[in-house]
């Protein structure tokens, strides 16, 4: 079977975006430089040219697109489609673990159901190179390969999958929610379930959306890897998608340093890649450290850590910095509804709920909520994106499951 092929430059930012894409999609793809100092890329395309160095997408069919945006390749790709209902039993946002586990379960339950995502299939999950601590994969998985097979799993259980849709606001009205999207289209489910996760947090340093995708990514940046052989790379964080990261890293960088406030990893990382991280000769971490500021020119170049024992500010050499430090959760679309959220913007669910004063005035059953329902009747949120959550693939996977069993209690009862 043909690839795909994926023609660019190293150091391109629209490189980077549309590599991620396909690797989180597990899309097989061939990559070829056409860097200024590389022609042979033009034997591969013939009488096509390209210029000023855009990145290009030749498709199996022989069809090339020049510069595309991620939106083209899933349209060529055929993943983009319409609202196939005018109503759904259950319509889910986010298409993270617990998103696709709550697909699986609703449409093999025989509930008409409806998974959106304005990204790809995967979530934060899906970035991860190796996930090595979820039952029954001994060897680990990695999160592209795992979002892969569950997002078949969904499809064989008639599951409709709307790739692409970023929702602009949620609106609840006789027992129904409606999710309007920034193309204009609209969806309409009798009961919803939000598992739209969290989204990386900004250092939020001079300069750091200038050199986005040009030496600063946000979250584990797998895809990048191959751009990372023999450099210094460095990373922010100390959590298990820091860690995981570094150990994959290791295997392709020339050195790796991770970056963290405090004065140990236990606190924060998984034993085994504390142990791990410890055994690798090129992984470095630089305890007490904070990254401070960024400078380059059109890509970032250098680094400037502050050590916080002794206030010492040093610049690094680097082309490659890496932000792994949580995140905020992606709940934007409640703000105007009466789902309930703390100032961080999670979800409030189930008993959390019952003392708080905005949830006495917007509850109008007799009934209390169910664990994992929001101050709205037949709103449900599962996995990172709750209150008090665990983060953690299995758990996530879990809640989508529950958060089922009590959608079919809340349908119910209509």
């Amino acid at each position: 079977m043909s690839k795909l092929k994926l023609y660019g430059k190293p150091d391109s930012a629209e490189v980077y975006q549309i590599m991620d894409f396909l690797k989180r999609s597990v899309v097989a793809f061939d990559w070829i430089d056409i860097s200024a100092d590389n022609t042979d890329w033009h034997l591969h395309t013939g009488e096509f040219t390209n210029d000023e160095k855009h990145p290009m997408v030749e498709f199996p069919d022989g069809a090339f697109v020049v510069n595309p945006s991620i939106e083209q390749i899933a349209a060529k790709l055929g993943w983009i489609s319409k609202p196939r209902l005018n109503e759904y039993d259950v319509s889910i946002y986010g298409a993270g673990p617990a998103g696709l586990s709550a697909a699986v379960y609703a449409a093999s339950e025989g509930l008409k159901t409806v998974l959106v995502e304005r990204e790809a299939v995967g979530g934060q999950a899906g970035t991860s190179s190796l996930i090595e601590n979820y039952l029954g994969f001994p060897e680990g998985i990695s999160g592209a390969e795992l979002a892969e097979k569950a997002r078949q799993q969904a499809l064989k259980f008639g599951v409709e999958i709307l790739l692409l849709r970023e929702g602009v606001k949620g609106t609840f009205y006789n027992g129904h929610i409606r999710g309007e999207f920034a193309t204009g289209e609209a969806l309409i489910a009798k009961a919803n379930i939000c598992t739209t996760g969290v989204e990386y947090a900004k250092l939020n340093l001079p300069d750091e959306q200038r050199f986005l995708y040009n030496g600063v990514y946000y979250g584990a940046g797998a895809s990048e890897a191959l751009f990372c052989q023999d450099k210094d790379l460095y990373i922010v964080g100390g959590g298990n998608s820091a860690g995981q990261a570094a150990s994959y890293f290791s295997g392709f960088a020339k050195r790796v340093f991770m970056v963290i406030r405090k004065g140990n990893l236990s606190d924060t990382l998984s034993d085994y890649l504390i142990q791990r991280i410890a055994s690798i000769k090129n992984i470095t971490v630089l305890y007490h450290s904070e990254v401070t500021g960024l400078d380059g020119d059109h890509s970032l170049r250098r680094i400037k850590i502050r050590n916080s024992q002794d206030g010492a500010e040093n610049w690094h050499d680097t082309s490659k910095l890496f932000i792994c430090i949580g995140g905020k959760p992606n709940t934007e679309w409640a703000r105007d509804t009466a789902i309930c959220r703390d100032k961080n913007g999670y979800i409030y669910t189930g008993n959390d709920l019952v003392t708080l004063d905005q949830y006495k005035v917007c509850w109008n059953l007799e009934r209390l909520p169910y664990s994992l329902e929001t101050s709205v009747p037949g709103s449900f949120a599962a996995g990172d994106v709750r209150v008090g959550s665990v983060k953690r693939v299995a758990s996530a996977v879990g809640e989508g499951a529950m958060a089922v069993t009590q959608v079919h209690q809340y349908l119910s009862k209509l």
